[in-house]
């Protein structure tokens, strides 16, 4: 059953599509990385004005180590943009620091689904943990109970994922329109902070997929079990 499993072939053209998905921010991110807004503010300089614009003067703007390491943090209200974009008056720049400011602003107005995915985290963080564990642990002693346990596990933390996709095609959508109101981009260089904001979303559906033929395979493997 471990060495060999044929339920692997359902995930497999998930994971494909997910490695797909990452290639793609990457190369897309870095395209636009060299291709410089003609307003010449910097990804922390948008960031600043848009949060400032909105009234939450007391969010903070850090730089954040590694790449495509960008997120806000809701708990202590900072948004954290990675070297390349903090520093970078590019297109990719641009539309990251926006989306990150879109996820501020989502906390602030008290957007409902970034509020349930919130109140997802803790048990959606430790089911992607003790899902597997859990399972196998139930399908080696043959206890169906942890098996079934596991399974909800995993059903939480693919919960949160879901509840994802509305967060981040919404925080997209916001500084998209934060960027044209405010002038930061042209005519011209909207469709390009578009690629790089769109292909950033790829990898939240490619995860999505993952995770839904993951727990598909969970199911049949205990269903064959109990046969």
């Amino acid at each position: 059953m471990f060495l060999y499993d044929p339920t692997y072939i359902l995930v497999l053209p998930a994971l494909v599509f997910a490695m797909w998905a990452q290639s793609k921010v990457s190369t897309t991110f870095r395209k636009y990385l060299r291709v410089f807004a003609a307003s010449n503010y910097t990804g922390a300089q948008v960031a600043r004005y848009l949060l400032d614009a909105h009234g939450l003067h007391d969010v903070k703007v850090e730089m954040a180590r590694g790449f495509l390491t960008d997120h806000y943090d809701p708990r202590k209200r900072v948004l954290r943009l990675s070297q390349p974009v903090y520093t970078s008056t590019s297109v990719a720049a641009l539309g990251v620091a926006a989306h990150e400011t879109g996820h501020a602003v989502q906390h602030a107005q008290n957007y409902i689904p970034l509020g349930i995915r919130n109140n997802l985290f803790p048990i959606a963080s430790f089911g992607s943990q003790a899902a597997f564990p859990l399972f196998f642990l139930g399908l080696l002693f043959a206890i169906p109970l942890l098996m079934d346990i596991g399974i909800w596990f995993f059903i939480a933390a693919l919960a949160f994922q879901v509840v994802t996709l509305p967060v981040e095609f919404n925080a997209s959508r916001r500084a998209m329109a934060m960027l044209t109101e405010a002038g930061f981009l042209t005519q011209e260089e909207r469709p390009r902070a578009q690629e790089v904001l769109s292909a950033a979303a790829l990898t939240y559906v490619a995860a999505v997929a993952v995770s839904a033929m993951q727990l598909l395979r969970l199911f049949l493997i205990r269903d064959s079990r109990r046969r």
